[in-house]
C-alpha cells in the first residue's frame, strides 16, 4: 500500500500540474487564435492542430528520450508534464475558442458601445460566460489528463500504475493493480458524474 500512496501521490501532482499549466497555454493559443494578427493565428491553429494529432504516448517517448541528444537531460516528471501539458493546451485551446464563440457578437458589441477595451471586455464580460460553456469539456479534459498521467510509467516515471506494477511483482498477484483501478475509479469518478 505505500508504493500505491506514493505513485498516488505522483499521479496526482502530475496531474495538477498538466491540468494548470495546460488551461494556461489553451486560453492563450485560443485568445491568439481568434484574435491575435493573422500570423499568430494561424501559427496557434498549426501548433493545435499538431499536438492534437500526436498520439501522447508518442510524445511523451520523444520529450524524455529526444533531449538528451542536444545535451539537455529531463527528469521523467519534467518529461511528463511537458507532453501531458502540450497535448491538454492543445485541447483546451478547442475548447475554449469554442466557448468564446458561443457567446452572442451583441455582447461584444455591447461591451464596445460601453467603451470597455479588449481587455476589459474579456475579462469582465466574454470569458465569465465563456466559463459556463466550457466547464463540461474542461472536467472531460481534465478526466482524460489524469487518465493519461499512466502513461508516463512508460519513462519510469513513479505514478500510480507504475508503483502498482511494482507492488504486483512484489507480490506476485493481480491484487495491487486493481487496487490501482479502483483509485483511478475513485477519484476520477466524482467528476464523470459532474459531466
Amino acid at each position: 500500500m505505500p508504493l500505491l500512496l506514493a505513485g498516488l501521490r505522483v499521479t496526482l501532482l502530475l496531474g495538477a500540474t498538466s491540468i494548470a499549466c495546460g488551461l494556461a497555454l489553451g486560453l492563450f493559443l485560443a485568445l491568439v487564435r481568434l484574435y491575435g494578427v493573422r500570423p499568430a493565428g494561424v501559427a496557434s491553429k498549426m501548433y493545435i492542430d499538431i499536438f492534437r494529432s500526436i498520439p501522447i504516448l508518442v510524445l511523451l517517448i520523444v520529450v524524455y528520450y529526444a533531449p538528451p541528444f542536444a545535451g539537455i537531460q529531463l527528469s521523467a516528471f519534467t518529461a511528463a508534464a511537458v507532453a501531458l501539458t502540450l497535448v491538454s493546451g492543445a485541447y483546451t485551446a478547442e475548447i475554449f475558442r469554442a466557448g468564446i464563440e458561443a457567446i452572442p457578437s451583441g455582447q461584444f458589441e455591447a461591451s464596445h458601445a460601453l467603451g470597455l477595451n479588449y481587455r476589459h471586455t474579456m475579462v469582465d464580460v466574454i470569458l465569465p460566460q465563456a466559463i459556463r460553456v466550457v466547464i463540461p469539456p474542461l472536467t472531460n479534459n481534465c478526466i482524460n489528463v489524469i487518465k493519461d498521467t499512466a502513461l508516463a510509467s512508460v519513462v519510469a516515471m513513479p505514478d500510480l500504475l507504475k508503483q502498482a506494477n511494482q507492488a504486483q511483482a512484489l507480490e506476485a498477484n493481480p491484487t495491487p493493480l486493481i487496487v490501482a483501478a479502483l483509485i483511478y475509479l475513485a477519484l476520477l469518478w466524482p467528476l464523470v458524474i459532474l459531466v
